[in-house]
């Protein structure tokens, strides 16, 4: 029942989607005023004769009920090939030190099931040292039908080398020129696709790979002690990472559940990223989530639920970090940076859009959210607010209009929601105490003094 109500959720919504690209009247997105209205985006129908699935075990990885091989020729094959900075290397090899780097032995562990062809592929199983890879090839960039989609119905992979979740080429819906980048951007036919199935858990447990030099392209300084010059070979900073443009959604019931524990960053696109749906919870050691296409990339929420928390592994971590910009449309995002550095807990460069939803946003910095959407409140305390809290959002009449729970530590609070009103004026508690008043930054304001640290 589970593949019938996932194929026609993938059918209905190709139905009604358009190509990906910008929304400067070539293409299908809408907007009314300033706010753009929530597009849901997946990718065309595959047909069914393509749909596969994958069961992965650290004794036996099988595809449709047979065993898995190391023929590079099959559509999924395994190898002992993961990409991983290699430790001993000197500066030449590339930007990172022994912290981030792993010998040939801990690379050796890690199983690599490699999918090569379009389709859509049913995952689940158990990978206790391992990873995902997609890569249709180098032409895949600008072939339409190089799309993979990967339904995750209870999967659970570790990687302790490298991201467990990687996209490397399938097709680029989109474009990275600046003169044309807009925060309109439809990803329906995106190339990195994944849905969570209903009531599934999945856990992806990953690392990252700092940049690696293509050898060729080194060049030295007239004493040969500095790189001065340098092509990028790899550099794939999250646990589930993708160079393409991805989506990010669930089936019908949005029931599934994707947990992502990241020794650096969270969830990563090089160019966009679309979220659909489902529950996704992250725990990143540094950015939760980045898109890192500078004065391009989209951030987009339009559905489900996002929780993020940057545990700070690194020192430092934005909740949500985009090169371009954000956009939230829709669902629920909660986002924690992290307790001890300049960071927030949503930033952006290019603009933070909220037309919708409901955001709670923390961290130690404010970015600028762009007029014109959803009301929101912004609340700067005098001091730092330790963790393990219960605030309260109330109204100028003292109604409370939310309440929720903190983790991080934090000095600037973004609350956004369909209850708040750009003619009111908010407060926010912690049990009786009133910790700041909305948008003056001056914490108490003579009113009860704030509770001990």
């Amino acid at each position: 029942m589970k593949l019938l109500k996932t194929l026609a959720l993938i059918l209905a919504l190709t139905l009604i989607l358009t190509a990906c690209g910008t929304t400067d009247g070539k293409e299908d997105t809408t907007t009314t005023g300033s706010t753009t209205e929530a597009t849901t985006t997946a990718p065309e129908e595959t047909p069914a004769s393509d749909k596969t699935e994958i069961v992965l075990s650290d004794e036996l990885i099988t595809l449709n009920g047979t065993a898995v091989d190391s023929d590079k020729e099959k559509a999924v094959y395994i190898a002992k090939d993961i990409v991983y900075y290699e430790s001993g290397k000197d500066f030449t090899y590339g930007e990172g030190s022994e912290k981030d780097a792993h010998s040939p032995e801990e690379a050796e562990k890690h199983t690599v099931v490699h999918i090569t062809k379009p389709g859509t592929y049913f995952v689940s199983g158990k990978l206790s040292y391992g990873q995902l890879a997609v890569d249709l090839g180098e032409e895949a960039e600008a072939d339409p039908e190089a799309v993979v989609t990967l339904v995750l119905d209870g999967i659970d992979i570790t990687c302790e080398v490298a991201p467990a979740v990687i996209f490397y080429n399938v097709y680029e819906c989109s474009s990275a020129d600046t003169e044309t980048a807009t925060k309109d951007v439809d990803t329906s036919k995106a190339g990195a696709n994944v849905i969570l199935a209903d009531n599934s858990v999945n856990t992806v447990n990953g690392s990252y790979v700092e940049r690696i030099y293509k050898p060729d392209s080194v060049v030295l300084s007239a004493d040969g002690t500095e790189v001065e010059d340098a092509k990028k070979l790899h550099k794939y900073d999250a646990a589930f990472y993708s160079k393409m443009s991805m989506n990010v959604g669930s089936e019908e019931e949005g029931t599934g559940v994707l947990n992502i524990n990241a020794e650096n960053e969270g969830l990563d696109s090089e160019l966009h990223l679309t979220l659909n749906g489902g529950n996704i919870n992250i725990f990143s050691g540094n950015d939760g989530i980045n898109t890192n296409e500078d004065g391009v990339s989209v951030t987009t929420v339009n559905d489900g639920t996002l929780k993020i928390k940057v545990t700070g592994e690194t020192g430092e971590g934005d909740g949500i970090d985009s090169n371009g910009w954000l956009v939230i449309n829709g669902g629920t995002v909660i986002a924690e940076a992290c307790s001890f550095s300049a960071d927030a807990g949503i930033d952006s460069d290019m603009g933070i859009h909220i037309n919708g939803g409901t955001v709670m946003a923390t961290g130690s910095m404010l970015d600028r959210i762009e007029d014109g959407g959803q009301a929101y409140a912004t609340f700067n305390l005098s001091r730092k607010l330790d963790g393990e809290n219960t605030l309260y959002v109330k109204d100028s009449e003292g109604n409370t209009v939310k309440s929720f729970k903190t983790e991080n530590a934090f000095s600037v609070l973004v609350f956004s929601s369909a209850d708040l009103s750009d003619d009111d004026t908010y407060t926010l508690w912690d049990a009786e105490y009133q910790l700041a008043e909305e948008g003056d930054g001056m914490g108490n304001g003579g009113r009860p003094p704030e509770p001990p640290m």
